[in-house]
């Protein structure tokens, strides 16, 4: 038998506003955490995204590349982020061409186990638990389902 390559979780590249909070263990990296915010313990946060002030991430989300979470924003235990969308029946592996951003705008809460497809999210919105957003939402509210549409 042959021992695996192990690679280990990190903190490297992190660009930390103040008084922000880390519970480990976490994998960050290449990305910017604005002041007084938050990282709860197995979160995810890839290279090149921005996370707001006052934020908090709760355990467990993960953020993948081209994400940008404005200021006092809550994304919630398990909550999935995602730049790949299969266009060409499968993965587009290390082809970032293929890859879209999502932007959530300020005063955001994303519920748990939430899956957020690069969409754009306005401020002042409300995500349901479970709740999958496949298209822009351009109007504060809260939404739900999936895919996730305004219920109020």
């Amino acid at each position: 038998m042959a021992d695996p390559r192990l690679l280990q979780i990190a903190i490297r590249d992190v660009e930390f506003g103040e008084n922000v909070t880390v519970v480990e263990p976490v994998n960050l990296y290449g990305c910017r955490i604005g002041e007084g915010s938050f990282i709860g313990p197995f979160v995810e946060i890839q290279k090149d995204v921005v996370i707001g002030r006052n934020t908090r991430i709760q355990s467990h989300a993960f953020i993948c590349e081209l994400v940008t979470i404005g200021d006092n924003c809550f994304v919630s235990h398990g909550a999935m982020f995602i730049n790949d969308l299969f266009d060409g029946g499968g993965p587009a592996g290390g082809d970032k061409s293929k890859w879209s951003s999502t932007h959530i705008g300020n005063r955001v809460s994303i519920g748990t186990n939430a899956t957020i497809l690069p969409v754009r999210i306005c401020d002042n919105v409300v995500i349901g638990a479970g709740s999958v957003v496949t298209r822009d939402i351009t109007e504060p509210g809260i939404y739900a389902g999936n895919p996730a549409r305004k219920i109020r």
